[in-house]
């Protein structure tokens, strides 16, 4: 009889848990925020609505983020046309002039925002380290967040499963 009630009690934790750990995962709004990209036009979290789109903090001034780059910018031609867009935010502390020079040389595909004043950063959770990059569906909730280079094969699984939904 013992054997019968542990083994109750394992399943109703096991679900519990189970439960627990997919209402943690759940997507959440991506936060109200207004972009000034770099042609002075501003964008709105509203306006990234309707299509998945990659938010990627960054700043010139990061190995990690100069390095990935190029992967972002494939990731954009790959999936762009399939309702997919990016959105390159440069943190505060990096100079306008370098952001402007980085996406012109590097030709970059995708808008880019510069957050002169860090207010794009803090309500996306006062993101400090770079790369940040961030993956909101179609409804415009997030549903990954990734701190460091990403897993772009894991990323375009990603990505290929939210296009796919309605």
């Amino acid at each position: 009889m013992k054997k019968i009630y542990s083994l109750a009690l394992v399943a109703i934790v096991l679900t519990a848990g189970a439960l627990g750990y997919r209402a943690m995962a759940a997507p959440t709004p991506a936060p109200d925020a207004r972009y000034v990209l770099l042609d002075g036009s501003t964008l709105d979290t509203q306006a990234l609505r309707g299509r998945v789109t990659l938010v990627n903090f960054w700043a010139t001034s990061c190995v990690t983020c100069v390095a990935e780059m190029p992967q972002i910018v494939a990731t954009h031609d790959k999936y762009q046309a399939q309702g997919y867009d990016t959105l390159a935010v440069a943190m505060q502390y990096d100079p306008p002039s370098y952001v402007v020079n980085f996406a012109e040389t590097r030709k970059l595909p995708f808008r880019v925002a510069i957050d002169n004043t860090g207010s794009v950063a803090r309500a996306w959770g006062d993101i400090q380290l770079t790369p940040t990059t961030f993956v909101v569906n179609k409804r415009g909730e997030i549903v990954k967040r990734y701190v460091g280079e990403p897993d772009f094969a894991e990323l375009h699984r990603l990505i290929e499963k939210l296009l796919a939904e309605a």
